[in-house]
This record gives C-alpha cells, sequence and structure tokens, in this order.
C-alpha cells in the first residue's frame, strides 16, 4: 500500500527525485560522433597545413635551381662544303693593241663575232709602209752592187798582190773596205725585214680560234703605237671553249687543297644548274693583303653556255672535322677569359669553357677547339652562370 501522511493523505515523491533526467542513449552516440569528426578535421587541417608547408619549401627550393635548354651537338660525317665567290675567266685571251701608228682604213668584225685564226679582224693604211719596204729594199740592192764591185776589185787586188805589183797595204785596204760594204748589206737586210714587219702590222688578225669580246675603233681613227699601260686594245678575241675559274681559298682552309680535286659551282644566269669544275693550279702563296690563296679550275665550255667574267658561287669540299663543330651564337658567353660557352656536365652542373672560333657566319661560329660533340650547350646562358653552378635541363 502507498505511504500516507499523518494526516492521512498519500505521500508526494521528492523534489530531487523529480529533477533527476536520464540522458538517452541515441544522443550520446551522436555526441562521440561529433566529437571524433572534430578530432579528423583537426587532424585533417594540421596535416593539410604541414604538406603545404613542405610543399612551399620545396617550390622555393626548386626555384633557387636554374631550368637549361641545352643543345646535343652531333660531329658531321662528311666535312660539308665552303661557298666562296668566284669568277669565271675565257682560257685564252687576247686583247689586240696597235702595234704600228696610222689610220683605220676598215675593220671586219664586230663584237660576237667567231673569229678563226690569223683571219683579218682590221686594216691600218699600209701606204706609208709599203713605202718603207721599197726604200729599205732600194737601199739593199744598192749596196748589195757596191759590195759585189768591191769583191770583183778585192779579187784583182789579190792577183796582183800574188804578182807583187801592189803592196800588202793596198790589198788589206780593199779587204776592210769589203767587210764594211757586207756590213752595210746586213744592215740594209735589217731594214728591210724591219719594214716587212711593219707592214704587216697594219693587219689586225686574229691570234687564235675565238669570239671578239670587245671592238675600240672605227674606221678613219688615228690609232697608236703603245704599251697595254697607256693604250686601249683594238680588239679583245678570247677562246670560250674552256674556262678558268677563280676563287680564293681563306688561309685556314689551304690545306684542303688538293691535286685532282673538283668543286661545283652556280652562276645567276642559271639558277638551279651546277657546273663542275676541277683543279688546275694553285698559287701556292698567300695574299698579304687578303690572307686567301688564288686557287685556279678548269672547264670544258664547247657548248659555250658559260661566259667569261661571270660571277660564280663556289662550294669548296671539305674533309670531315675541317669546320669544327658548329655552334649558334645564342650559346656565347663573352667574358674576360676570352670566348666560352657553358656546358653541363653529368652531375648537371655548369663548366664554362673556353673556345677557339675558327669562323664566325654571324648566326652560328664554327668552334675549331675547346668542346666536342658529346657535349650539353647551354643555349641563351645568363651572365650570372658561374662554375659549379647546379641547373636542371628543361625537357
Amino acid at each position: 500500500m502507498p505511504d500516507k501522511n499523518p494526516d492521512g493523505g498519500p505521500v508526494e515523491p521528492a523534489r530531487d527525485s523529480l529533477l533527476r533526467h536520464t540522458t538517452p542513449a541515441g544522443l550520446k552516440r551522436w555526441g562521440k560522433l561529433a566529437l571524433l569528426a572534430a578530432v579528423a578535421i583537426a587532424v585533417v587541417g594540421i596535416g593539410w597545413r604541414l604538406w603545404k608547408s613542405h610543399a612551399t619549401a620545396q617550390w622555393t627550393e626548386d626555384q633557387a635551381i636554374q631550368t637549361v635548354q641545352v643543345i646535343k651537338l652531333a660531329s658531321a660525317k662528311n666535312g660539308g662544303s665552303l661557298n666562296l665567290p668566284g669568277e669565271v675567266q675565257a682560257y685564252s685571251s687576247a686583247p689586240i693593241y696597235a702595234q704600228v701608228t696610222g689610220y683605220m682604213q676598215k675593220w671586219y668584225f664586230d663584237i660576237g663575232a667567231k673569229v678563226k685564226k690569223d683571219e683579218l679582224l682590221a686594216q691600218i693604211d699600209p701606204r706609208t709602209y709599203q713605202a718603207a719596204l721599197n726604200q729599205a729594199n732600194g737601199t739593199l740592192a744598192r749596196d748589195s752592187a757596191t759590195l759585189a764591185n768591191a769583191r770583183v776589185d778585192l779579187s784583182r787586188y789579190q792577183t796582183l798582190s800574188a804578182q807583187n805589183a801592189i803592196s800588202a797595204q793596198q790589198l788589206a785596204t780593199q779587204q776592210a773596205n769589203v767587210n764594211a760594204q757586207a756590213g752595210i748589206v746586213e744592215a740594209d737586210k735589217a731594214q728591210v725585214a724591219q719594214a716587212s714587219i711593219n707592214l704587216a702590222y697594219t693587219r689586225i688578225i686574229a691570234p687564235f680560234d675565238g669570239t671578239v669580246t670587245s671592238r675600240a675603233v672605227d674606221v678613219g681613227n688615228l690609232v697608236m703605237s703603245g704599251t697595254p699601260s697607256n693604250a686601249t686594245p683594238l680588239f679583245t678575241v678570247t677562246d670560250q671553249s674552256r674556262l678558268r675559274l677563280y676563287i680564293r681559298v681563306p688561309q685556314n682552309y689551304g690545306s684542303y687543297i688538293r691535286p685532282g680535286m673538283t668543286v661545283s659551282f652556280t652562276v645567276p644566269q642559271y639558277p638551279g644548274r651546277v657546273f663542275q669544275a676541277s683543279l688546275v693550279a694553285s698559287a701556292g702563296a698567300v695574299a698579304s693583303a687578303t690572307g686567301t690563296e688564288l686557287v685556279q679550275f678548269g672547264l670544258d665550255n664547247a657548248d659555250g653556255t658559260l661566259q667569261p667574267g661571270a660571277y660564280a658561287e663556289v662550294k669548296f669540299p671539305l674533309p670531315p672535322g675541317a669546320n669544327g663543330i658548329r655552334v649558334p651564337a645564342t650559346a656565347l658567353l663573352f667574358r674576360d677569359e676570352g670566348m666560352q660557352v657553358a656546358i653541363v656536365d653529368a652531375n648537371n652542373r655548369v663548366k664554362l669553357k673556353t673556345i677557339v672560333i675558327a669562323r664566325d657566319m654571324g648566326a652560328a661560329v664554327d668552334v675549331a677547339s675547346g668542346i666536342s660533340p658529346k657535349d650539353r650547350i647551354i643555349d641563351n646562358p645568363t651572365d650570372a652562370l658561374q662554375n659549379g653552378d647546379e641547373v636542371k635541363i628543361a625537357k
């Protein structure tokens, strides 16, 4: 039975017992999950911050190492060629000057005409020289007759001397007279020969088969005899069936001139067409003014395709290694030690090498010594690069 109060009423529950509350089991479980989630978020946040800090440090360290581009060199299997300017000339060319003075009577061939050897090109008025020849012949005839008479007298003197009819002195005098007269006749013969030569010089003839490439005379012109230094040639005749090709080879390539070598060349008249020429001769000396050696090549031109005086672009063949190693100009470093390049060694460290340039081609240089084809050369190196710097090679 329930307890009763003294007054007989039911006993009320105590107030403390009314204030007690029991937490539901589900609520406790959710509270634990929230706590675990908060701890997990804290751990992830701290880990993320630590990872970002490490990544930032790594990025900073990576940025401190310079990234570079490298040039991989390869040794050429052949030496290639050296482009040189050349000049095409006729194998035989004869400027023809006047050997005697006179008025031009007639000319027969103009420029471009084909002529044969000894064919008459022009005629100088021969009358003066014909008269001189006639006079020389007359003098020779007169003096020859005098010599004949002197010899007849000498024969008679010799007979009289044998008979002691004249003195020895008279015989000797007559002998001397004959000798003197004989000398005069010889001089007359020389005069006749000279007059004959002068008369022949009035005929301007071709020295060989060829082409007339210049004419500097007209009918009625007074032509003067003179040396080539102060006279203009009346005609120029060239033999174009064979040509000479002249090139000047730089001194450092002179050792590659060898007997039997051939070169190829082109001329502006025939773009894309390649001609060949063989070595004929070399000057064997270097011109101090240009530092080059004059070399002559020969070629046939029977069809007359090429013209004397033409400019030619010649490819001078070079053996392997003759050009050295070709490096772009962007890889060069100008330092107090001289011209240098920066290479990357096996440990990705910078090594500066001093080089010797054999030839400067503007955009590139041919390096004679200082590097090898296996070197990894840095392109566009910065001035701050020093020996031993660590670098990364860009992919």
